[in-house]
């Protein structure tokens, strides 16, 4: 399997990709797609790295693995190819953006790349998935990989928001050095999460802009998903 991360990755993740352990890893997921349908695209397995430098980091969003239904997943957590109906979860984030900012936001696409492209990390606890087999890949432990971006990210930068949806990604995000970092933490978008009350009512994309406002970075254009 190429490892297509762009040179900013590459460097701060060097010595991680030279593991053993990430070895196996790539090799078991080349066999993978070699004997299963597999998504996303071999070539947008590191899209979340490539759509958002290193340096440009300002926020991470946690997801579990990508969707595994034909023709959706583009390598961005949450986020679906711009032909493919918006998944429920999502329709519950776009949702609470409206909530939050008192915004009538109707996207007609779930392709989250823009928000990517604003220094959004979308990052899949395990970036690849068999097809029709949600969290098929775990025994892969991509999740070695994932914990290392994540602790890379929490020491080597600063003032980085980590938005943490569900059990699953408080768990990722426990060793996050919360006094050099924003962590938001709440339920899952998921219709059964949010319909207990679990996330509506987070209002974590204002938060988030109003830290990073707080910090002097440029604010992230949530409202720009198309």
């Amino acid at each position: 399997m190429q490892i297509n991360l762009n040179t900013e990755w590459q460097s701060v993740l060097s010595d991680e990709i030279q593991q053993p352990y990430f070895r196996d890893l790539t090799e078991s997921v080349a066999e993978e797609y070699k004997s299963y349908t597999c998504y996303p695209p071999q070539d947008l397995i590191f899209a979340a790295f490539n759509y958002c430098n290193f340096n440009d980091l300002k926020v991470v969003i946690i997801g579990q693995d990508p969707y595994h239904g034909k023709g959706e997943a583009n390598g961005l957590c949450f986020s679906v190819n711009n032909d493919v109906r918006i998944p429920p979860s999502l329709r519950n984030v776009f949702r609470e953006l409206n909530d939050d900012y008192g915004t009538i936001f109707l996207p007609s696409t779930g392709n989250l790349e823009s928000w990517a492209k604003q220094g959004v990390l979308l990052l899949n606890a395990s970036l690849t998935v068999r097809e029709d087999s949600a969290n098929s890949h775990k025994h892969l432990k991509w999740n070695l990989f994932t914990d290392a971006v994540i602790q890379k990210i929490s020491e080597e930068t600063e003032q980085v928001v980590f938005l943490l949806w569900g059990n699953f990604a408080h768990k990722k995000g426990l060793k996050i050095d919360r006094n050099k970092h924003l962590v938001l933490e709440s339920g899952h978008p998921s219709p059964l999460s949010a319909n207990q009350g679990k996330w509506f009512g987070n209002k974590h994309f204002s938060k988030t802009n109003a830290y990073l406002k707080q910090h002097n970075k440029v604010l992230i254009d949530w409202i720009s998903a198309e």
